[in-house]
């Protein structure tokens, strides 16, 4: 199995698509809020697609998984950023549940593209 062009990668437009759009929420926040929670959760939402595009670097089929696997460690904490912007009342309930709901979608994804690696690990 190839590598499909990292740029027509769905996954890959996806969380780049989330993380600007958090990024657009964020950059609205005080200065602390920004500097505490805000660097964080943009940390943590660019690291998804970030980690997305490393694996498409790599050849070897354990290296993909790997870094397909800090891209998943790296949404989870992005859903971690994303409630404590929502208890610290920084970003409003229903932007909140906008973000959950996109990275509740792309989570399976990530995880079907990491399988589809696996099988292909398997084959060599």
């Amino acid at each position: 199995m190839g590598f499909e062009g990292t740029e027509n990668l769905r996954i890959l437009k996806e969380a780049e698509d989330i993380a600007d759009e958090i990024w657009d929420e964020i950059i609205k926040w005080d200065y602390f809020a920004k500097n505490t929670v805000g660097k964080q959760l943009v940390k943590s939402a660019d690291s998804v697609g970030a980690n997305i595009a490393e694996s498409q670097g790599r050849f070897m089929p354990g290296d993909v998984i790997h870094f397909l696997h800090i891209s998943r460690g790296s949404l989870q904490e992005a859903k971690f950023w994303l409630r404590r912007s929502t208890r610290r009342k920084l970003m409003s309930e229903d932007k909140y549940k906008y973000f959950q709901d996109k990275y509740d979608n792309l989570l399976p994804q990530l995880n079907a593209y990491t399988t589809t690696q696996k099988q292909r690990k398997k084959k060599t």
